[in-house]
This record gives structure tokens, sequence and C-alpha cells, in this order.
């Protein structure tokens, strides 16, 4: 098969188009004809050779935790997917090597989704991970009904579904925060925009009313943010953080990482089939074309999300 694969870690030009084996079928794994593979900021890091430490890494290395595409076979355990069937994951294995970013890859039963045919598959390749990463984090904040929260780059991939996801969980009010190029998109979500800034406690507190406070914040910017968010939140054990782990531990903050849910999958892709949840794409780049995503995405900017097709 070809893949986007590298052997050592660094920039984006370390990676390239290259044809390797075809991925093993495990007994409770799922071979996957990839149609759409999402490229988040993870997959930066990990290229970078960031994550080392985190993560066992193996050489040389397939990228990419999203995935959408076709059922080609099933390990001899699986029964409950066939060849054909459409499906979608967040691919998240144990040890880093065989992603996403290929023509085919192996994914574990317990994390595949079934994509609703009215569903594209870039849509449902670019919604897993950061889907998870923004419903898993609000729930770990206790978000409940008429709760107000605060969405730090709320049109980013993950904040432009946080915004979203918050609404359907209840929340009353969701104010976001954004460059004003995006403040009309933010609004567009359901989302009251607010700029980055110095200004930003006034400008919270201001939109708010009463004490100033929020119910609920998620981080996904760090740095100024997440101090003026310390500043605005009723109680930091209902703030949560996607960004620094450390820093949110040492404040009482909930750190956030997601995990593969494929329960959880299936609920958010089948929001988007009902017309609850709008997943933005600004680009999407051919396989072949992974540095550029990768560049693109490094950029910072960029309104929603990035994913590669195949």
């Amino acid at each position: 098969m070809k893949a986007i694969a590298y052997t050592r870690f660094g920039d984006a030009e370390v990676m390239s188009l290259q044809e390797l084996p075809d991925p093993l079928i495990g007994p409770d794994h799922v071979l996957v004809d990839v149609r759409a593979a999402g490229v988040n900021p993870v997959d930066c890091k990990i290229r970078a050779g960031y994550l080392q430490g985190l993560l066992p890494h193996h050489l040389p290395l397939i990228p990419g935790w999203d995935v959408a595409g076709v059922v080609r076979a099933v390990g001899v355990g699986v029964y409950d997917w066939k060849p054909g069937d459409e499906v979608l994951a967040y691919a998240r294995k144990d040890h880093v090597q065989f992603g996403t970013c290929a023509e085919s890859v192996s994914v574990p039963d317990r994390m595949i989704a079934r994509k609703p045919s009215t569903v594209d598959f870039v849509t449902a390749g670019a919604l897993p991970l950061a889907g998870l990463t923004a419903l898993q984090s609000l729930k770990a904040t206790g978000i409940g009904s008429g709760d107000v929260v605060l969405v730090h780059a709320a049109a980013g991939g993950v904040g432009h579904l946080q915004v979203q996801i918050a609404r359907e969980l209840g929340a009353s009010r969701v104010i976001g925060t954004a460059s004003p190029r995006n403040h009309d998109f933010v609004r567009s979500l359901g989302a009251e925009p607010v700029a980055y800034g110095d200004a930003l406690v006034d400008a919270v507190a201001e939109i708010v009313g009463g004490d100033g406070l929020v119910d609920v914040v998620v981080d996904n910017a760090g740095g100024l943010a997440f101090d003026q968010s310390l500043q605005l939140v009723r109680d930091r054990a209902r703030m949560t953080s996607i960004v620094d782990g450390a820093r949110a531990r040492e404040n009482g903050v909930v750190n956030t990482w997601a995990r593969p849910d494929a329960g959880q999958t299936q609920w958010l892709v089948d929001l988007v089939a009902a017309g609850k949840l709008r997943v933005e794409v600004q680009q999407t780049f051919p396989l072949a074309e992974a540095v550029k995503a990768h560049k693109l995405l490094e950029g910072g900017h960029v309104r929603g999300k990035v994913v590669l097709t195949v």
C-alpha cells in the first residue's frame, strides 16, 4: 500500500509517500480502506518527536489517528462488522507506528463507529479525535443544564465542536474566544464571540454580568488564556485544559486526553447526520500532499479541520 511515513523525527519535510506492506489483521481488528484521515495538532507533535516520552514509538512511522473508510476484511474474532461497511474511528493504539495516513489501516473493532450514509467521508474523517476531545473535556467539567460556558479557541478544530456540543449538553450560554475575523463563524455556531488579549477578563465579565464569572471553562489555547480563565471560572474543578497538563494539575484544573470510545463516536456522528453538529473543514489535501497539510496546521489560524483524502 501507499502511505505517508517518516524514518526520523523533525519538521514536515521528513514525511514522504512510501510503498509499505499492507497491515496485518489481528483477531479483533478490522482492515479499513481509508477514504479520509483528519490531521490534528498531535500528529505534528508526534512527528517532531515531542511525545516520545509518553507513548512507545516505532519507525518507520505512519502518522494519523482519525479515519473514515470502508471495511475490506475483519479478524477471526470480529462479528459486528463485515466487508463493505462504512465506518469511522479515533484509531489511537498503544504503540505509535501504524497510523491512518495510508491507503489502508488495521483498527481494533472496539474503536469503530458506523458512518451514516448521509455523512460524507471527509466530514466523518475530520470528526473522531476533535469530537471526542470536545465531548470528553466538557463531560469532565460536569457540564449540565443552565451552565454558562467559556470555550477558548472556539473557531479551531476542537473548539468549534465544543461550542455546539456544550449547547447539546444543556449549556444556557456559550462564550467563545476567537480572532475578530472568526467572530461571525463563532456566532453562527451558537456562541457569543469575544476577542483574545489582555482585555479578555473584563470583556467576559461584561458579557456575563453579575459576578462576572462563568460555570465552565474549556481551555484549548493555554498561555495567557489559561491564566485569565483562573480568574473567570467559579470553581477550578470545572475548568479543563487539553494544552498544559502540568499547569492544570498544579492549579486544580482537570487535564483531559481523549480516549477512543466507539459509543461516543457514534453519538457524535449521529448528531452530524441529524443536522445538530456542524464539522467545519477548511481544506482537504490528497494523501501525497500531507506535508502541505501539516505546514498549514502548524501555521495556526486554521478554522475547523484539515483532512487528507485517499
